[in-house]
């Protein structure tokens, strides 16, 4: 199966960790672009993020960001990850920065954790959650193959996604409240942990990413 992957980049982020990660694990041609033709000419997209999410959706509708994905999404229907920000873009709208319109490609709110959160012992939770967390695999899907339940991600996040359609979750986190930790839907699976800094779980994912065909 080919392995060109384009990651879209509007400039928020570190996307070149990813880049380096997709070749690690044997991706033959990673490209960082927001070139519409590079990303037709790609097997499969890469949709990631980092920062305050206003700031995020004004250049992915500056770059017209929004309709490479749309094009990768629906029109070509090629295999895309979401990861952090990029997954919160995905959804319909977010708390941060008192409140933004989001790609509304998943029905389903980005919401804050708030300052009075509590651990199973009743500790007071930080935010932002940062650092490894355990991922529940609440729905069986091919990125999660060779990958336990249960194994833990690194996450950098103030904000957390609920979807509208809770068969969407493909898995869960628990920092005080229960957060969707990746969804997915046809050919678009989206996490809010960062895989190229998850260590060999991460790593794995971003090979079975690779190895996915969406349409068996």
């Amino acid at each position: 199966m080919s392995q060109r992957v384009a990651v879209i980049d509007y400039g928020m982020g570190n996307l070149h960790s990813v880049a380096s990660a997709l070749s690690h694990v044997g991706a033959a041609e990673v490209q960082v672009t927001c070139d519409l033709e590079a990303i037709r000419a790609a097997d499969r997209v890469v949709f990631p993020g980092v920062g305050a999410i206003r700031d995020c959706m004004a250049e992915i509708r500056r770059l017209k960001c929004d309709e490479l994905l749309a094009t990768a999404l629906t029109e070509q229907r090629k295999p895309v990850l979401a990861i952090c920000v990029g997954m919160q873009a995905l959804m319909s709208r977010s708390e941060e920065n008192g409140g933004v319109d989001c790609l509304d490609i998943i029905p389903g709110q980005v919401r804050h954790f708030g300052s009075s959160q509590t651990g199973a012992a009743g500790e007071r939770l930080k935010v932002p959650h940062m650092g490894w967390n355990e991922v529940k695999q609440t729905g069986n899907h091919p990125l999660w193959a060779g990958i336990p339940d249960n194994s833990r991600f690194y996450f950098v996040h103030s904000y957390y996604v609920h979807a509208d359609n809770r068969a969407l979750q493909a898995g869960a986190l628990h920092y005080g409240v229960e957060a969707d930790a990746a969804l997915a839907t046809d050919n678009l699976f989206a996490v809010q942990f960062h895989p190229e800094k998850s260590h060999t779980a991460g790593l794995q994912l971003l090979r079975n990413f690779l190895e996915w065909n969406p349409a068996c």
